[in-house]
């Protein structure tokens, strides 16, 4: 699979963008602050109906227009996708797939599977488990349409079983029964989830482990766990525990939206332990983990944007990295950088073809 094309009018700084792509190899180069990484999101925009870097869709239209339109032409397998994506102020976005609108987004979800790594990705190690589950999330729902609705009914039954909890508290009053149907239908959600959930990662951590090694060189210890009360406690037994604690909080203190992943190096947080170089490569094996398992299902190739991917790396591990995505399981690849020298000196050792689009 691949991106033929693509054309931008009012997606953030560009008024009018028309560009026609490789297909293996695309370089986007020029000074910060020119649209680079912009271009990079609007092909993230296509793949899953939404911004990568800023997800309030109405702060993605241009200064001084009221609407944007991103169009794609895709080839996958023997067969072209036109996806347009579109938004106009005060109205619903808009994902069509072949002139057919998306009744739902959630359905588009997986019909192109994308990889971005980026040094937003930095967020991963150093914020709070919701990056961390946001992530464990958007790799398992790419391929699995059931995890998805899961995930939507369990976060719509918790949305009102937090403003039942807080209706409680407003007016003095209690209702077994009612709550009673929320944990029942979170036990039901969660507990799918949270049974998915394990078993991505017992086939995610093996390849996580052998991406850390391909990129690194070395045999460092690292390794990623999962954080879940469920271990130990089903869902509707916790939810009983903490019924007192969620009656005064006013929201709903466990289940699976409290997991987290943990992040280790020599059996030690990397947050705290690991070097920028080290946290920056654990990042890039946990997205190259994440490009093979969904090849591994997809049984296609995800398109790879690789943003500002010299950040906190030196050439040499640039040009490493690069080399492992010269071979026959890699596709099409997005990178953008501020330099046309050094990128070009890097992608001309790959022996692919290429285009380089300086902005």
């Amino acid at each position: 699979m691949y991106l033929k094309s693509l054309s931008l009018l009012n997606y953030k700084n560009f008024e009018s963008k028309n560009l026609e792509f490789d297909s293996k190899i695309n370089c986007f180069v020029g000074d910060n602050g020119v649209g680079k990484t912009n271009i990079l999101d609007s092909i993230y925009h296509l793949s899953f109906g939404k911004s990568y870097f800023n997800p309030v869709s109405s702060q993605n239209i241009k200064h001084d227009a009221d609407f944007f339109v991103i169009e794609g032409h895709f080839q996958k397998e023997d067969k072209e996708e036109k996806i347009v994506c579109s938004l106009k102020k005060g109205n619903k976005k808009i994902i069509k797939r072949n002139g057919k609108p998306y009744e739902k987004f959630a359905d588009h979800i997986g019909v192109l599977p994308l990889v971005i790594i980026s040094p937003a990705d930095r967020d991963l190690i150093l914020e709070g488990s919701d990056v961390r589950r946001k992530f464990m999330d958007g790799v398992i729902a790419q391929s699995d349409k059931e995890y998805l609705q899961h995930l939507i009914n369990y976060n719509k039954v918790l949305s009102q079983r937090n403003a039942l909890l807080k209706y409680f508290a407003a007016n003095h009053t209690f209702d077994k029964t009612t709550l009673s149907v929320y944990n029942g239908q979170l036990e039901n959600y969660g507990t799918e989830l949270f049974k998915k959930r394990v078993k991505f990662l017992e086939d995610f951590i093996p390849i996580f482990k052998e991406q850390y090694k391909a990129i690194t060189n070395n045999i460092e210890d690292v390794n990623l766990t999962y954080d879940s009360k469920l271990f130990s406690q089903n869902l509707g037994t916790l939810l009983q525990e903490h019924l007192e604690k969620d009656r005064a909080l006013q929201y709903t203190s466990v289940g699976i939206h409290k997991d987290d992943l943990n992040f280790s190096i020599r059996e030690y947080p990397i947050k705290k332990f690991g070097s920028q170089g080290q946290q920056k490569s654990f990042l890039i094996a946990l997205k190259f983990a994440q490009f093979h398992f969904m090849r591994n299902l997809s049984k296609t190739n995800p398109i790879l944007l690789l943003d500002d991917i010299f950040d906190k790396l030196d050439e040499n591990r640039v040009s490493h990295i690069i080399s492992l995505v010269n071979k026959e399981n890699f596709g099409q690849i997005f990178v953008s950088d501020t330099h046309a020298d050094r990128t070009e000196a890097v992608v001309k050792k790959i022996h692919q073809s290429y285009k380089i689009f300086k902005l």
